[in-house]
């Protein structure tokens, strides 16, 4: 399933009064995660601004809670994948519902002491979490490219589409 299918089928199913705008969603092979943006607060004298978006974030989580369990459920017997949900306002997002996957992978010696170092610096808990923080440092650092790379996919997915089916 194309995720423009996906992505079309939940922005008919999220209420308009969620969010401003369309919620983002993302797709991969496991999950298909719904952010939205709520609307911002106004600065107010002796408030905490990121106190007040948190409780914003929360009570939009409890209030939608039951509706977006529904759209879960019937989104992971139609997709085949788990949907978790978000919420973004000013500067705080937070995800509510979210896979952590685990990867299987082969690393040699020289990995795997790099690995180890960033664990023995304290950089990371772990191998696993010092791979994930690797991979956010070439998200940060080669974001650009990943992401042409991305719409590169997206655009052979579409031409692979509009080719003859294989019965």
């Amino acid at each position: 399933m194309e995720p423009s299918e996906i992505k079309g089928w939940i922005a008919g199913r999220v209420s308009e009064d969620w969010y401003e705008g369309s919620p983002d969603v993302l797709v991969d092979r496991d999950e298909i995660v719904v952010v939205g943006t709520l609307p911002d607060i106004a600065e107010q004298d002796g408030v905490d601004l990121g106190a007040a978006r948190a409780g914003r974030v929360k009570q939009h989580r409890e209030a939608t809670r039951e509706a977006r369990v529904r759209i879960a459920q019937e989104a992971e017997r139609r997709f085949g994948r788990h949907l978790s949900w978000g919420a973004r306002i000013g500067d705080h997002a937070e995800l509510f519902t979210h896979l952590s996957i685990p990867v299987m992978t082969r690393l040699r010696i020289n990995e795997r002491q790099l690995l180890d170092s960033l664990v023995d610096a304290g950089v990371a808990r772990s191998r696993s979490h010092a791979l994930a923080w690797c991979v956010r440092l070439v998200a940060d650092h080669q974001g650009d490219w990943v992401r042409d790379l991305r719409e590169a996919m997206e655009r052979v997915e579409q031409v692979r589409g509009q080719g003859p089916k294989l019965n």
